[in-house]
């Protein structure tokens, strides 16, 4: 695989990582915000448990996608080289 694909797999590897960490950092500041707002205004009903857990789900289905499932195509690349060599090996070649 030439070097130009290999830097942009693993830019786009990069650029998907950061932007988790965007993420990530402004659930923890939103939800921060919202929890303080919930204590000084009605501290005895805790209503940002909701946004915290509905949001939280979504930044870790985010951070699946990421760090478990983000180098899917390093799978199909090795997937294709084998459906290319069986080809090779079926019409007789090396």
């Amino acid at each position: 695989m030439p070097r130009a694909q290999d830097y942009e797999r693993a830019r786009a590897r990069a650029k998907a990582k950061f932007e988790f960490y965007v993420h990530v950092l402004i659930y923890a500041a939103v939800i921060g915000l919202l929890a303080t707002i919930n204590m000084i205004t009605s501290s005895g009903t805790i209503w940002f448990i909701w946004p915290l857990i509905g949001w939280g789900l979504a930044v870790a289905l985010h951070g699946a996608r990421v760090f478990l499932l983000g180098d899917k195509t390093a799978i199909i690349d090795a997937l294709t080289e084998d459906e290319l060599r069986r080809d090779r090996e079926d019409q007789g070649g090396f």
